[in-house]
C-alpha cells in the first residue's frame, strides 16, 4: 500500500492542476502537510485515527521553534484545514482513511478589526512629502490602497496597462484567482496620474522601485523594478510613524478602513463583500462592529 508521502505528492499535484490553485496556496498546503508527515511518520493513511489527530493537535498547541515562538490558534487551524482537505481528497479517490468530517476546528476568539479614523487617514496622506518622485509614488500607493481596498499582493502585481484611468476602474484577480472590478476615487486617480507623469520609463509595473541602480545592473526588464509586498508594507508603516499614528498601520489596515468607511456611509454588506473580493459573506461579517454601531445610532435617533 502507498505511503503518506506518495499521497501527499499526488494531492499537491491535484491542487495545482485539478483545482488550479495559486502557487502560494500550494506552498502552504505543502508546508502544513510536511509538518504532519514529519510528526506522524510515513505510514499508510489507512492507519490515521481520531486519537492520532488529538495527539497531533496537542503537539501543535505545545510547539515552539528555536526562538521560542509558538503557533497561534489560527495557524494551528490552518494545519488542520490542510489535513482535512488532504483527507477529503483521499476519500474522494476511494483511499481508505479517517473521514475528514470527523475533525473539528478550534474556536477562534472573535476577531477585532483595526481601522483608521477619517482624521488619521488625512494625517497619513499629508505626512508624505510629494516634492520628489518617490514621495509621489508613496502617496499614490496609500491613496490607491484606501480607495480600492486592494490586498497588498494585488497592488504590487498591478501593471499600467490594466488600470483604466479614464473609467477610473480596473480588474484584479484576488484569492483563488477570482476576478473583481475595483474603483478609483478622484483623489487616488489624481495622485496616480501625477506619479506617472514623473516616470520616464516604459516599464509595465504601476509602482516601481526608484532606488539607485547599481553599476552594471540590468534594468531593461521592468519586473526587476517592481515593488515587493514588503516594500509597500514599509512605505505604509513609515508613513504612519511620520504622521504620529500610534496604531500599527499596515496595507491591510487601509483595506479595513476602506470597508469600514463604506459601511458607515450606508453601503450594504453584500456590496462590500463584492468589492473586497470575499468568497463568503462570513468573512465580511468581521465588520459587524461597524454596522452594529450604526444601528445603535439609528435607534437612538429615531426611537422614542
Amino acid at each position: 500500500m502507498d505511503k503518506l508521502s506518495h499521497h501527499i505528492r499526488k494531492f499537491l499535484e491535484h491542487v495545482e492542476v485539478g483545482k488550479n490553485q495559486s502557487q502560494k496556496t500550494i506552498e502552504n498546503y505543502n508546508h502544513y502537510l510536511a509538518r504532519f508527515l514529519e510528526w506522524y511518520g510515513d505510514k499508510s493513511p489507512q492507519q490515521i485515527t481520531l486519537n492520532d489527530i488529538h495527539k497531533y493537535r496537542l503537539y501543535l498547541n505545545r510547539y515552539a521553534d528555536d526562538r521560542g515562538r509558538t503557533l497561534g490558534i489560527k495557524t494551528q487551524n490552518y494545519h488542520i484545514i490542510a489535513l482535512r482537505a488532504f483527507l477529503k481528497y483521499l476519500t474522494k479517490n476511494d483511499i481508505k482513511t479517517l473521514p475528514p468530517e470527523k475533525i473539528d476546528l478550534q474556536k477562534i476568539p472573535e476577531r477585532s478589526v483595526e481601522y483608521l479614523t477619517r482624521d488619521e487617514l488625512e494625517r497619513l496622506f499629508k505626512a508624505i512629502d510629494i516634492s520628489k518622485i518617490k514621495g509621489k509614488r508613496d502617496r499614490a500607493i496609500v491613496e490607491t490602497l484606501y480607495s480600492t481596498g486592494l490586498r497588498v499582493s494585488e497592488l504590487v502585481s498591478l501593471n499600467r496597462s490594466q488600470v483604466d484611468l479614464k473609467r477610473k476602474e480596473f480588474m484584479v484577480r484576488g484569492k483563488g484567482k477570482k476576478p473583481r472590478i475595483v474603483f478609483l476615487s478622484e483623489r487616488a486617480l489624481r495622485f496616480i496620474k501625477e506619479y506617472l507623469v514623473e516616470r520616464s520609463d516604459n516599464f509595465d509595473p504601476l509602482f516601481i522601485n526608484h532606488g539607485r541602480t547599481r553599476k552594471g545592473e540590468d534594468i531593461t526588464l521592468g519586473e526587476k523594478k517592481r515593488l515587493t509586498t514588503v516594500s509597500v508594507q514599509n512605505v505604509v508603516r513609515n508613513t504612519a510613524r511620520k504622521a504620529g499614528i500610534i496604531k500599527k498601520v499596515t496595507p491591510h489596515v487601509l483595506r479595513h478602513s476602506f470597508a469600514t468607511e463604506l459601511l458607515l456611509n450606508g453601503a450594504d454588506i453584500r456590496s462590500v463583500q463584492e468589492m473586497l473580493g470575499h468568497a463568503s459573506i462570513t468573512t465580511t461579517q468581521i465588520y459587524t462592529h461597524v454596522t452594529n454601531k450604526r444601528l445603535r445610532e439609528i435607534h437612538e435617533k429615531f426611537h422614542r
